[in-house]
């Protein structure tokens, strides 16, 4: 079987998904509109409500990464 995952770069060093070379490592990003950005996707529900709306983002500054999670120090 061929793995064809997308590489996803991101220059958060103090992300615990940080890798080598800015790259990536958690299994699934979610990404929001800032709209939504304070929705509480970690409660059991959030990953349900995710997938109930569609937005629209103009521009890329009015998204922002939800996987974000803080490495342990």
């Amino acid at each position: 079987m061929n793995d064809s995952r997308t590489i996803v770069k991101c220059s958060v060093s103090n992300c615990n998904y940080w890798g080598e070379q800015n790259v990536c490592k958690a299994e699934q990003i979610l990404i929001e509109i800032d709209k939504h950005a304070s929705a509480k996707y970690s409660e059991e529900f959030g990953s349900e409500h995710f997938a109930e709306h569609k937005d629209y983002a103009s521009t890329s500054s009015a998204t922002c990464c939800l996987t974000f999670k803080p490495k342990n120090s």
